[in-house]
């Protein structure tokens, strides 16, 4: 693993990706992007054969700097780091921090890229990515990015520590559908590490996370509420509307879903009574045993379940 640490003082469990696989997804990506360039390049040459030799030559330049510059810059943007041979091979380009990469860093990437790799085939990027500790080049270090691996063995994800028994249900009403897929997994992260962190760095995060969370839904947490049980009370709330979401019923998910009314007891006919006529009691007459329930014994009186330790202190 690396050591990415942010900010925040959280270690990333993120994998730099080597020069082997780095080298193939390169290729990938050469090989996509010199075919697109022989065939634009024929296309223009055949486009523009009654033009004079400069003009011809200001176009090929053009295409050369918008195919084999332009458009790598361009996918990873858009991709935020995934080109097709990095994809094909399990590969992203993240910041330093872990972060998703923007127009700058593939601006500089692409940038470099022409001189380490088109320039001289490649050579200057692969010395550099077999000195640096983290498989870098120099793109990767004048943009202040990192190849990982994302396609690796998982370890066993750590459940999310339950809310507080005095949050359960607060947050009922909560819009969450403005809240992306980043901020759960920063705010599941933190739920899952929380313990390990140093008591003021884990406040400052809590706090952080829970501002932004609040400025996505627009809702700020009761009075009184750490920020870490606002954090587990959203979270225990989003993933009790999943599972309702996908066992509903009628919803067919799962394959304990069952559809129609569930058969009950087959009961045969009582003695003595007609079916379709309703009967009186008779006065002085003692109830049919069939007629009564038996009484049901007494049981000891349950106590209050013991709340479950989730480091969750209730508000003063």
């Amino acid at each position: 693993m690396s050591g990415i640490v942010t900010g925040d003082a959280v270690v990333l469990g993120l994998q730099p990706a080597r020069l082997p696989s780095r080298a193939l997804a390169l290729f990938i990506d050469l090989f996509v992007v010199w075919a697109a360039y022989l065939l634009i390049s024929i296309g223009l040459a055949l486009a523009t054969a009654s033009l004079d030799e400069a003009a011809a030559m200001a176009l090929s330049i053009v295409s050369f700097v918008l195919v084999l510059v332009g458009a790598p810059i361009a996918v990873e943007t858009l991709s935020h780091g995934r080109s097709l041979g990095k994809l094909a091979c399990g590969l992203r380009v993240v910041r330093d921090d872990g972060g998703p990469i923007r127009f700058r860093h593939a601006l500089m990437r692409g940038a470099m890229g022409v001189v380490e790799i088109l320039m001289t085939f490649g050579a200057i990027a692969c010395v550099a990515s077999l000195v640096s500790e983290r498989g870098r080049r120099i793109g990767d270090v004048f943009a202040g990015t990192l190849v990982v691996r994302e396609r690796v063995a998982s370890a066993p994800s750590k459940a999310v520590p339950p809310p507080p028994p005095w949050l359960v249900g607060r947050f009922a009403g909560l819009d969450l559908s403005a809240v992306p897929d980043a901020l759960w997994l920063e705010i599941r992260q933190y739920l899952t590490r929380m313990m390990q962190l140093d008591p003021a760095i884990g406040r400052q995060l809590a706090e952080r996370l829970a501002d932004e969370l609040v400025a996505r839904t627009g809702t700020p947490p009761p009075p009184g509420v750490p920020a870490a049980a606002f954090l587990a009370g959203v979270v225990a709330e989003r993933q009790a509307r999943d599972a309702r979401r996908v066992f509903a019923p009628g919803s067919g998910a799962g394959s304990g879903s069952v559809r129609g009314p569930v058969p009950g007891p087959v009961l045969g006919p009582v003695p003595g009574i007609v079916p379709g006529i309703v009967h009186s009691p008779v006065p002085g007459a003692a109830p049919s045993p069939a007629a009564s329930p038996p009484a049901a014994a007494p049981g000891p009186t349950p106590g209050p379940a013991a709340p479950p330790a989730t480091g969750f202190a209730p508000p003063a």
